[in-house]
């Protein structure tokens, strides 16, 4: 028994020893299990990022990536090479590293990526704290992506925040690292990448914020542009100046802490103040809007389908001037204000165009496309007041009327209408150049009812005015509307011998790869009046200019046209031309209301021409026109001198006693002068009008020029 006690002590001891073995066991096989996962995780994490950095180090290189040009948007460029529009508000500056500002290189790798000259494309330390952020957060809060990777996702990717595209970036950017050097990839990365108000790369930043190129940005402004690539929108200076401001003394400190500059150039550059591109902002991604419409709509006519043109990543090549489009946005709002027609209801409208080839030159449809979209080049259907006298005056050249003809310059009644001049003042016989010069109104109905309505409209309708007209006397003085688009283009036909062209503004359209789909052909041409018409026309506009109701217009070489002012002040025009270019030019209330008295054609319209042709016409010096000479005689006599609406034997009105003045004395108006004399003179009828002499004594009559021969438009044969 005692064995037996003994035996089972033993045993219960041997089983206590065996029990805390055993728990021993259990205890330390738990911790050797975590220990063991733990182990086993890091080996496959370290297997891992071996097995990537193996796999990343073993893809391709990008075949043509130095080639690669970015096909972001369809952009519209104007005939010197202006980009005036992008469909996603984009704007391209390619530029070499070399021409690179050394701190601006310095300012976007101190921020963006400071290990650029390091890496691989990829930063693995960067990339295990965002990934641990990430997998805490469950969703992608925070980034590391490397320059390279930003490149990959400006070429190839979007900017959607997903582990997928993260990947992606990633192979991207090991394969861009294999394929090109460091400073291509500097390079390819600030030429592509955006930097908000529709900048895309830094020279084309510089332009919009500064309005100036990269190389003549200082420090502060540099700096600047290196903090957008965060978030172009949130640190645009054109939405947020005071977070602007802020991104950019983070760029200049860190410049600072990594020895980039010194203390001094921090502190200077961190106290200067931003100053902005005066340029409005809308004009940085369109700066010809109106035109770009009408480009849009000639696409759409041509076959191009609304997404394809604005998704396609055309290249459209435009007819527009560039310079002589700042002009007309210029002119406008400066002729405008200087004359107190700031407000938004007053608008003012410019077509211009080549009566020989039909290109648009350049166009504005209003005076601020960010608060109305509507076209008045288009759209808008005016009366021209006597600027549609012209029309007149060349339906009767066309029956064979001579400029030297005499007119009766004296009170008419045609039906119940009877039209008077301005300040009921009256000349007597006078020639038919005078009559137009100095606009009268009773003479331009005079030579309506001689040649008759239906010819007046049948002019106007081959030399392109598709508005209709109603068949009455009063369209004579431009009673009737018409678009600035069509009056101006029947105007190039006295500038190009008789010829009618169709404006166009699409040259021609290139794919992203440079292939021409679409290149314009020769614009449509119509012979409609004779050259002889078109050369007294011409001489008898230049008056206008010289001597007549258009002074203020003159530019200094041959030019010639026409002043047009409605009888209420609603409406005011001056259309003209050069050889080489046709430009009107309406100014108005767009409710129709009554503007300022001294608001007339003679004044602002002829103030806006004279600023747009200036420019406009530069290339081609002081072109003269190819026509015969064309003779005008001051108030010829005689059997072969027609007299129109006359009768020789009526009473002659007083105003026919006055004698003449000298037209040289004459000085071109000013909106000083204007304003002064606003009550007392009208543009359209100048009180220097030139007037008809009574004559001492039978003379022997002068002798007439040689009759030439006339023609009918084509559509009247």
């Amino acid at each position: 028994m005692a064995k037996y006690y003994v035996n089972r002590n033993y045993t219960a001891k041997e089983m206590a020893k065996a029990n805390i073995s055993k728990n021993s066991k259990k205890k330390g096989g738990f911790f050797s299990t975590v220990k063991f996962i733990f182990i086993m995780g890091c080996a496959c994490v370290l297997a891992g990022v071996a097995s990537l950095q193996l796999y990343l180090s073993s893809l391709p290189p990008i075949n043509n990536l130095e080639q690669f040009k970015p096909n972001i948007v369809t952009k519209i460029y104007s005939a010197d090479g202006e980009i005036i529009k992008t469909f996603t508000a984009y704007t391209y500056e390619k530029i070499e590293l070399k021409d690179i500002p050394e701190n601006l290189k310095k300012a976007l790798i101190a921020t963006e990526d400071k290990n650029f000259y390091r890496h691989h494309g990829y930063d693995m330390t960067g990339l295990a704290r965002s990934t641990v952020q990430n997998l805490m957060a469950g969703h992608v809060v925070q980034g590391a992506s490397t320059i390279t990777q930003q490149l990959a996702r400006v070429l190839f990717l979007n900017n959607e925040r997903t582990f997928d595209r993260k990947l992606k970036e990633l192979f991207i950017a090991a394969r861009i690292e294999k394929t090109i050097s460091k400073d291509q990839i500097l390079e390819m990365y600030m030429n592509n990448v955006y930097l908000g108000a529709g900048a895309y790369g830094v020279e084309g930043a510089a332009q919009i914020y500064f309005d100036k190129h990269l190389k003549d940005c200082d420090l502060a402004e540099l700096a600047l542009i290196a903090g957008l690539p965060q978030a172009p929108s949130v640190y645009s200076p054109f939405n947020n100046m005071d977070l602007a401001v802020k991104r950019r003394n983070q760029v200049l400190l860190r410049m600072y802490k990594m020895r980039y500059i010194t203390k001094d150039e921090y502190t200077k550059a961190k106290d200067e103040k931003v100053k902005l591109a005066k340029m409005p902002q809308y004009y940085t991604t369109n700066k010809a809007p109106y035109f770009c419409d009408y480009v849009m709509k000639e696409l759409e006519k041509l076959g191009f389908d609304e997404t394809e043109i604005s998704q396609g990543g055309y290249k459209v090549v435009t007819t527009l001037d560039y310079k002589a489009q700042k002009a007309v946005n210029d002119a406008i709002i400066n002729n405008l204000r200087n004359y107190g027609l700031t407000k938004d209801n007053t608008q003012a409208a410019v077509f211009s165009f080549s009566p020989i080839d039909g290109k648009i030159i350049a166009y504005a449809g209003g005076k601020d496309y960010t608060k109305s979209q509507y076209d008045r080049v288009t759209q808008a259907v005016r009366p021209p007041g006597s600027s549609f006298k012209p029309f007149v005056y060349a339906a009767a050249m066309e029956k064979g009327i001579s400029p030297n003809d005499m007119i009766e310059d004296r009170p008419v009644t045609l039906g119940t209408w009877s039209p008077h001049n301005y300040g009921n003042k009256y000349r007597g016989k006078i020639p038919v150049y005078t009559a137009l010069m100095v606009s009268s109104n009773v003479c331009a109905a005079r030579m309506i009812q001689e040649v008759g309505v239906r010819a007046v409209i049948q002019t106007a309708r081959v030399l392109g005015i598709e508005t209709p007209l109603e068949y009455d006397y009063t369209i004579a003085l431009g009673s009737n509307g018409v678009k600035l688009f069509e009056f101006t283009r029947a105007y190039g036909a006295f500038a190009n011998g008789g010829f009618v062209v169709q404006p166009y503004s699409v040259e021609r359209v290139e794919t992203s790869r440079g292939k021409v789909v679409y290149k314009a052909p020769k614009t449509k041409i119509s012979h409609q009046l004779s050259m002889n018409t078109a050369a007294e026309m011409t001489a008898m506009l230049k008056t206008v200019m010289s001597n007549g109701t258009g002074r203020a217009a003159n530019i200094g070489k041959p030019a010639a046209g026409k002043t047009g002012t409605t009888d209420d002040n609603k409406d005011a025009y001056f259309v003209g031309y050069t050889p080489n270019i046709v430009t009107g030019v309406w100014v108005g209330n767009d409710d129709n209301t009554v503007m300022s008295k001294i608001v007339q054609g003679g004044t602002v319209p002829a103030l806006i021409w004279r600023d747009v042709m200036k420019v406009a016409t530069e290339p081609y010096g002081k072109a003269e026109f190819n026509y015969p000479e064309v003779q005008l005689i001051p108030f010829a006599a005689g059997s072969n001198v027609k007299i129109i609406g006359g009768d020789d034997n009526a009473e002659k009105p007083k105003e026919e006693e006055e004698k003449p003045v000298n037209l040289d004395d004459v000085t071109a108006v000013t909106p000083a002068d204007v304003v002064k004399n606003a009550n007392k003179k009208n543009a359209e009828q100048p009180v220097s009008a030139p007037v008809a002499p009574k004559p001492a004594a039978p003379a022997k009559p002068a002798a007439a020029p040689i009759p030439i021969p006339m023609a009918v438009p084509e559509s009247l044969h």
